[in-house]
């Protein structure tokens, strides 16, 4: 049953996250606005449409979508969504989780260098950068968890937090701020990126995959959507441990509806940074994450 459970959340809250931040924005705009199902809809709309190639594209172009759908899938098996335990775990899986993941952007930029445009490949070398940030700081704030917990696996690592000392509480909370706004980042949401912009010079993901259609279009917005809820679910986790297993579902289910109405509420009311700005925003992470390991640190020698 929690493998059943966890493979229908994973295969639906995606898009029910996507459709709940539109349903913000159309509140705050003072709109009716799309469905709540509208990504769903959108997708199988996708995968019923051809694709359109271009004729200097190699198989790399195709390859990309497909590999950064099945890098995301893999990755979201290693996290407890939902659940106290993930599907699959074993020792050190976070360097498996971390890489999986970065595997599946390496082969999107590469995907929108193929296609051989200077505008394709201005967005895939930001987003080589941009993705420079997180990396560090998601193995930063994981070591923080292993010193605390003396686990290697994401599941083992979250479940074994004691929050009886004030360190522990401090680098969870942090840890949390710290995931949220690598769903900002990861998920290409304002203040970083804006996912309905075409203004040429701000364009970032949108940019990397304007030739991209039909079925390879619809699995890059999935995949988008579930690295979004990925992050979700390890707040989750922080929050809700050692919870029964109604408990850990409806905390995962008001983390996803409170993180996107916090998204949604974002993108009504902010605007996107200058391109100048986003690495120091993003430097915000590393700094967030190195202040957590320290505090840790500092808390585990003096005993508070």
């Amino acid at each position: 049953m929690h493998i059943i459970i966890s493979i229908f959340m994973i295969l639906t809250v995606p898009f029910l996250f996507a459709g709940l931040i539109n349903v913000v924005k159309s509140y705050w705009a003072g709109r009716m606005g799309p469905s709540l199902f509208q990504p769903f809809y959108d997708f199988i709309k996708l995968l019923k449409k051809s694709e359109a190639i271009g004729r200097r594209t190699t198989e790399i172009f195709s390859l990309g979508p497909v590999i950064y759908l099945s890098s995301v899938l893999t990755a979201v098996l290693f996290v407890p969504f939902g659940f106290n335990r993930s599907l699959f775990s074993f020792s050190g899986d976070f360097i498996f989780f971390a890489y999986i993941m970065a595997m599946g952007n390496f082969f999107m930029i590469l995907s929108a260098m193929d296609t051989g445009s200077s505008f394709e490949g201005m967005g895939a070398s930001r987003e080589a950068v941009f993705s420079l940030f997180i990396e560090p700081a998601l193995f930063i704030i994981l070591a923080s968890f292993i010193y605390l917990s003396g686990k290697t696996s994401i599941s083992s690592m979250i479940s074994a937090l004691n929050f009886t000392n004030s360190y522990t509480i401090v680098a969870s909370i942090l840890a949390i701020l710290a995931f949220f706004i690598m769903i900002l980042s990861e998920g290409k949401r304002v203040p970083v990126d804006d996912p309905n912009t075409h203004l040429e010079l701000t364009m970032i993901h949108e940019v990397m995959v304007l030739d991209h259609s039909g079925a390879s279009l619809a699995f890059v917005n999935y995949a988008t959507y579930l690295k979004m809820t990925i992050f979700n679910a390890l707040i989750s986790s922080v929050i809700f441990i050692e919870s029964g297993i109604f408990y850990s579902i409806a905390g995962f289910l008001a983390v996803n509806v409170l993180s996107a109405f916090l998204v949604g509420t974002l993108e009504s009311t902010l605007a996107r940074f200058r391109m100048s700005h986003i690495p120091q925003f993003l430097l915000l992470l590393i700094g967030i994450a190195i202040f957590i390991i320290s505090s840790v640190l500092m808390g585990r020698q003096r005993g508070i």
